[in-house]
């Protein structure tokens, strides 16, 4: 204790409320870019809000229980505390509109009624790490290209295998230079494989273009070769696998990205991007924007308080596919979300979830 302030405590208060309160003014950098200091001080706490009260809870109890609250620097830490308490809330008051916002986009922009199932609130209370189901299986490392760990993908299945359910192939993020096929997406892909969806999740080649970009293609023929009997295949990815999975929807059958299979079918029903990067990664036709035509369904999900991908490149591709594809182009903006927001089964990703599974259900339909 120095000066009469419990330093233990004061510290994690002082930390928890530096999170929040950048969490809660959200600030951005000019443009996108791969790492900015607000993202890497809240893109936990924004998605965690209840495990950082009970902690900032434990800690006062703890506190008040050795009596170091009967100090000034006790009580100006906890004055603190309590600030930092309701700061928490309004994070988690910002993640309840989005099974409105979720809602509203699918039925306004593709004529698509979802019906939200219930919270699993025990879940996304007590154990939002735990992701995995115990009714899912997961047949991993399997090889589509001779890269090898680099092409290396999973396959999520449930237990009993049904078939004609959506297939989902989902990319990592990343910025094309790191990254894993089991690091973002995993709550999205064991829910949707119990749901009797099959999920695919693939490692792909870094730091060089067209090499990542072709690996996706050959991901989705190996799909295609290899998962025939389910129901429509839709390309998703979060951050540069948004990027890859708005590629692969806008180039099917572009041998450019298809060098010796270029008679596969890497088609694609529809494409889901997860707070996507849409810009240039090499000179002209490396980004989504050069290659906007006629396509296939979009789904695309971005927080408005993203502080790596900037919201406004979404927009911007979402304005320039309205304007030439006669299919839905559904965007969603995540009120108070970061980038990152698929790392936990968060309240605000459970809604995400079943917005995934209706737009799957009506490409089914369609």
């Amino acid at each position: 204790m120095i000066d009469g302030a419990p330093v233990g405590y004061l510290v994690s208060v002082a930390l928890l409320a530096f999170c929040t309160g950048t969490a809660l003014v959200g600030p951005r950098p000019a443009r996108t870019t791969p790492s900015y200091w607000g993202f890497w001080a809240t893109f936990l706490i924004n998605e965690l809000p209840f495990l950082a009260l009970y902690v900032l809870a434990g800690d006062s109890i703890l506190a008040f229980a050795e009596g170091d609250l009967a100090t000034a620097g006790g009580l100006v830490s906890f004055a603190f505390a309590v600030i930092t308490a309701g700061g928490l809330v309004v994070l988690i008051r910002r993640a309840l509109p989005t099974g409105v916002v979720v809602r509203r986009a699918l039925a306004d922009d593709a004529g698509i009624e979802t019906a939200m199932r219930r919270r699993a609130w025990g879940h996304i209370l007590l154990a939002p790490f735990s992701v995995r189901r115990r009714d899912v299986v997961r047949i991993g490392d399997i090889a589509y290209g001779d890269a090898g760990r680099r092409n290396l993908l999973d396959v999520y299945q449930r237990q009993d295998r049904p078939t004609g359910g959506p297939v989902l192939v989902y990319f990592h993020g990343g910025g094309f230079r790191r990254g894993h096929k089991r690091w973002e997406g995993r709550a999205l892909l064991h829910q949707l494989a119990a749901r009797g969806w099959v999920c695919v999740s693939a490692n792909y080649r870094l730091n060089s273009y067209p090499d990542a970009h072709v690996d996706a293609k050959r991901v989705i023929a190996w799909v295609r070769a290899n998962i025939a009997d389910h129901g429509p295949v839709i390309v998703s990815g979060s951050s540069a696998g948004g990027h890859l999975a708005a590629m692969v929807a806008l180039t099917a059958g572009d041998p450019d990205f298809q060098p010796g299979f270029a008679e596969a079918d890497t088609s694609v029903d529809g494409a889901i991007g997860f707070y996507g990067y849409y810009g240039r990664v090499d000179g002209p036709g490396s980004s989504p924007l050069d290659r906007v035509r006629d396509a296939p369904p979009f789904l695309f999900l971005h927080g408005d308080k993203d502080s790596s991908t900037l919201v406004e490149d979404t927009r911007e591709l979402v304005g320039r596919l309205r304007e030439v594809s006669a299919q839905p182009v559904v965007y969603a903006e995540l009120p108070g979300a970061q980038h990152t927001f698929d790392l936990v089964y968060s309240l605000r990703y459970s809604y995400v979830v079943d917005a995934v599974a209706a737009f799957g259900a009506g490409l089914r339909r369609h």
